[in-house]
């Protein structure tokens, strides 16, 4: 694969040097990311704290591409926590809901090109009915596309995941014979969860240079390796998704193990 196929004609060339020191072999099976420093890119220009999530989609827009360029199977973005619905004012959560629904409409057609599917996880129930239909409506309309799965983590969070995995669980025991014999392991509880199509992510990447996880995919990202960087989301792009990338790459997983000794060493 060429580098001027893979990357467009006016994309920092910057990406393509640092995809071409890339091992395709090794590139991660999902990237999750959780995407951080919205509010204080805003504040930096002396901006309301929507301009920083309106500024933040060109971030998404181009690691997405990139991503489904270089070949991730998955790729994991924490749109809007659970807690961001519960805390924030009424105000912006109303400009985030409607901000999704312009992306989809607007992002549709890159998606199809790039060959994306769109799933969400999340309770999506609870959310906006309008924002509901769009989002069924961009589903629907990239069901077919056999490339990279693009996942939106939507009213997100992983401990009301685990919850709902649980009632999932109890549920369908009481309508299969009844919990007396009910047996739970770490497979069961992965069929019930929302990514339960998905593999666990290998690596997971965190902007603004905060140490945590927040509430996403805990379950999920028991063996991920952690990246994290000082950029604030609105300045995230592709080239940045590639450096992620070739972090992970010089890392060596363990999962809990020992390196195999070498075959020299007594």
């Amino acid at each position: 694969m060429s580098l001027t196929a893979t990357i467009p004609q006016g994309r920092d060339r910057k990406e393509a040097e640092i995809y071409a020191q890339l091992d395709l072999g090794r590139i991660p099976r999902h990237v999750a990311l959780i995407m951080d420093g919205n509010g204080r890119w805003a504040k930096k220009r002396h901006l309301p704290r929507v301009a920083g999530h309106r500024a933040g989609v060109a971030a998404v827009r181009s690691t997405v591409e990139t991503a489904a360029r270089i070949g991730v199977p998955a790729l994991t973005l924490y749109a809007f926590s659970a807690e961001n619905w519960k805390r924030r004012p009424r105000t912006e959560t109303g400009f985030l809901m409607e901000l999704l629904r312009r992306y989809l409409k607007q992002e549709l057609p890159r998606l199809k090109e790039n060959n994306i599917r769109l799933e969400y996880i999340g309770r999506k129930q609870e959310l906006p009915q309008e924002v509901q239909e769009r989002m069924g409506w961009a589903r629907d309309a990239t069901a077919e596309n056999t490339g990279m799965v693009l996942t939106l983590a939507l009213n997100y969070g992983a401990r009301t995941e685990l919850v709902d995995a649980f009632n999932d669980i109890v549920r369908a025991a009481a309508g299969n014979g009844g919990i007396a014999h009910l047996k739970i392991d770490e497979e069961l509880v992965g069929r019930h969860l929302y990514t339960r199509n998905l593999p666990d992510p290998d690596l997971v990447i965190r902007t603004s240079g905060e140490m945590r996880l927040s509430n996403f995919l805990l379950w999920q990202l028991a063996y991920a390796e952690i990246y994290v960087t000082e950029t604030l989301w609105p300045d995230f792009r592709g080239r940045h998704l590639l450096e992620a990338i070739s972090e992970y790459q010089k890392r060596e997983r363990r999962y809990g193990g020992l390196l195999e000794p070498e075959a020299n060493n007594n």
